[in-house]
């Protein structure tokens, strides 16, 4: 992705045109361009080259689109962390990067001194207290980088779960910054007429995916600095949204607020969820409001460059994936790598350009999951007799009950097919009988009342009684992630 010719050709095509709204202020992609330049500019002149690690700490604002973009102006590799990270992990993501740069908003419990002390190769920082960014762009002039970039160099370095022990960070070349917004255009066909909402962090692949749509295809986001269900809504409606992309639990979120009903979204085109397979119903339950709009599941994972797979519009396979766009191989695989027949489930594996070369500084952990040019995702999953992926669980979320395969989110599924239930997640607990058996922690819509016996009766009448949950916790809210998918690895440790 060529970012200084994309922002130059849209600044001059749709100069007044918002490319983000934020906060009901509009910036145009002139100013866009205008802002990215002086930032990339003023970074060149902090002795920032190419292939140099500069970390971004920020919250959802149109700051971290500027640094995003800046840093690609130049052939730098961004390094975005998540705003809620603490001190420490920061600390990891920092020293582990060789970050020499850091764009940050100070925040409570984390030290910038004290970040700067123990990372001695972070040699600047942009933040209130040190170089300001407002004086960094006031002084730079919006002239063009030259800086040649190739297609193999690394842009990004995602890091993803475990920044509290060993980091892992996922490598994403220049060429794979294009993988989204082509898969967007074949999937959904965005254009300049679109107008996106974003309640995604940026330092997750599903928040990035909106600028890079923005900067491809002219489309303006409405940015929201966090999720809110209720200001999520009124957004949707006041600025006609003709789309977006999020993860279950904010579904889940939408039709538990008593307002819900009383919206008009139908300005949207389609929807898309990604991140669990116990989505359809909640699916189905919002579309009853937005019944022009198409319903769309997909898969794919910060290592594939997600969207990978998703479901062809007007299909009525809710409850599939989809298919995936046609420069990406997908199969099913066993244990030792073998790919397994139609209807059989496995492990999902990917092999396409699109896919990472790998972790930085781990070539171990790259062994481990590209085998032999595919990458192996860890999910499980079958194909259909028309091609339809359809995505089972993590193989972690597989239970042996006896013998027997259970998996989590088949349960889970079930247990939301309750009317009386808001959210759930199905873990493994261990029994000296059976070896594991399912626990279901329940979230209830408010006002709703539901036993342990009645819900058990339910499901009786939905699954197999060894997939019927041993254990109930019924609870006021699940653990999420900043991702907003519910953190199943803190259940397991009894959180």
């Amino acid at each position: 992705m060529e970012i200084v010719k994309l922002l130059t050709e849209k600044a001059k095509n749709y100069p007044q045109k918002p490319a983000i709204i934020f906060k009901d202020q509009p910036i145009s992609f002139f100013s866009l361009k205008d802002t990215v330049f002086k930032l990339a500019n003023s970074l060149i002149s902090l002795g920032i080259k190419k292939a140099d690690k500069v970390a971004i700490y920020l919250p959802n604002t149109p700051e971290y689109i500027y640094s995003y973009l800046a840093i690609w102006c130049i052939a730098a590799v961004a390094v975005p962390l998540d705003f809620m990270l603490t001190e420490d992990e920061v600390t990891a993501c920092l020293e582990h990067s060789g970050a020499v740069c850091l764009i940050a908003k100070p925040k409570a419990n984390v030290s910038l001194v004290t970040l700067k002390q123990k990372c001695p190769h972070l040699k600047t920082i942009i933040a209130e207290g040190f170089l300001s960014l407002e004086d960094l762009l006031q002084k730079a002039a919006p002239i063009t980088p030259e800086v040649k970039i190739q297609d193999r160099d690394y842009a990004i370095i995602f890091y993803t779960s475990g920044t509290t022990g060993k980091p892992k960070g996922v490598l994403i070349n220049y060429l794979q910054l294009s993988a989204p917004p082509k898969s967007m255009d074949f999937f959904v066909q965005l254009s300049e007429k679109d107008i996106t909402l974003c309640a995604l962090p940026f330092s997750h692949l599903g928040g990035l995916i909106y600028i890079q749509n923005c900067v491809w295809f002219a489309t303006t986001i409405i940015l929201l600095e966090r999720f809110l269900p209720l200001d999520f809504l009124k957004n949707v409606q006041h600025y006609r949204v003709t789309c977006f992309w999020i993860v279950p639990s904010m579904y889940y979120a939408f039709l538990q607020l008593k307002e819900f009903e009383t919206f008009d979204l139908s300005s949207l085109r389609w929807m898309v969820t990604f991140g669990a397979s116990n989505s359809p119903e909640a699916l189905r339950r919002f579309h009853q409001y937005c019944p022009k709009a198409h319903l769309l599941n997909g898969w794919g994972l910060t290592e594939t460059n997600a969207p990978t797979v998703v479901l062809p519009r007007g299909s009525e396979k809710i409850e599939s994936v989809g298919r995936p766009a046609p420069w990406i191989q997908v199969k099913i695989c066993d244990e030792n790598d073998k790919e397994l027949p139609q209807a059989e489930v496995g492990e999902v594996a990917v092999k396409s350009w699109v896919v990472t070369d790998g972790y930085y500084k781990d070539p171990e952990l790259t062994r481990q999951v590209i085998r032999h040019g595919w990458f192996h995702s860890g999910d499980l999953g079958r194909f259909d007799n028309d091609g339809f992926l359809y995505i089972v669980g993590r193989i972690k979320e597989m239970l042996k009950v006896s013998g027997e395969i259970v998996f989590e989110p088949e349960v889970e599924s079930a247990i939301q097919r309750h009317s009386a239930v808001a959210e759930v997640a199905v873990i493994g607990a261990p029994d000296e009988l059976r070896g594991e058996v399912p626990k279901a922690f329940v979230v209830l819509k408010e006002g709703e009342t539901l036993s342990e016996e009645d819900l058990r009766y339910f499901l009786r009448q939905h699954l197999a009684h060894f997939k019927v949950p041993h254990y109930f916790e019924f609870r006021e809210t699940l653990p999420k992630n900043r991702s907003g998918k519910i953190d199943k690895e803190l259940l397991r440790n009894g959180s």
